[in-house]
């Protein structure tokens, strides 16, 4: 288990998980739900592909009473009425500006209904704008890159949001905060491999010959920097993620 999840773990205690909401699921969300002690859960998706991914991954794991469901919080039907005890939302805020641009605010307030004891959020701190170690800086422009690769091939961006906002905006739609954790990301090879891959694959789609060669070039470069200074240094430390434990006001 993470360290994030297990910071859930932590401030639920003793009080059981009961009925869960995965509010944005994914297969490292669901995984660490099915461990839970739950008697049911129910889990969202905005891709109809996740859904066939996810019931072929953990199939096994998803129980009569449990539920993997395509939706879209912008829609105010879904789920409309019901309560858990339990929200997790995990790495929403970032994701959900691919289904729903700009709802950022109005998701926390779509979620309050659902939260009858607990909601944990999990979020990615904004990268920084610059960093100081040439693995650190090829890491920024990685991260740079697959920006300007989801734009070029029409890909819908992430939208990453503070703590600082986060928090103020949980206030604003009436929760109170109980608890945060910060913790540094530390990208190990295989970590700055996954960026390098899933930037390879966006630029294999670019049409224009000399635009796709010069991105492969670029990449190439900041490839071999960053894998050779997280492989040297055991990771590159760059941003980093929190968990926000957040009750009804």
């Amino acid at each position: 288990m993470d360290a994030l999840f297990a910071r859930v773990v932590e401030q639920q205690g003793a009080t059981p998980f009961g009925r869960v909401l995965d509010a944005g699921t994914g297969k490292h969300s669901l995984e660490f739900v099915c461990g839970l002690a739950t008697t049911a859960w129910t889990a969202v998706t905005g891709d109809n592909g996740e859904v066939e991914y996810l019931q072929a991954q953990l199939g096994q794991n998803i129980r009569p009473q449990d539920r993997l469901i395509m939706g879209n919080w912008a829609n105010p039907e879904l789920l409309r009425g019901e309560v858990f005890d339990v929200v997790l939302a995990d790495y929403l805020l970032g994701a959900v500006e691919r289904v729903a641009p700009y709802f950022q605010e109005e998701l926390l307030a779509r979620l309050r209904p659902h939260v009858g004891h607990r909601l944990y959020l999990i979020g990615l701190e904004p990268l920084p704008l610059a960093a100081q170690s040439p693995g650190a800086r090829a890491l920024l422009d990685l991260h740079h890159l697959a920006d300007v690769t989801r734009v070029l091939t029409g890909e819908p961006r992430y939208r990453e949001y503070p703590q600082a906002w986060v928090e103020k905006a949980l206030a604003r739609t009436g929760f109170s905060v109980v608890d945060t954790m910060a913790l540094p990301n530390v990208y190990r090879v295989a970590a700055v491999q996954r960026q390098v891959d899933a930037n390879l694959a966006r630029i294999a789609t670019i049409t224009d010959p000399a635009l796709r060669s010069a991105l492969q070039g670029w990449l190439a470069t900041l490839a071999d920097t960053a894998r050779s200074a997280a492989q040297r240094d055991g990771g590159i430390t760059l941003g980093q993620d929190y968990v926000i434990t957040a009750a009804l006001a």
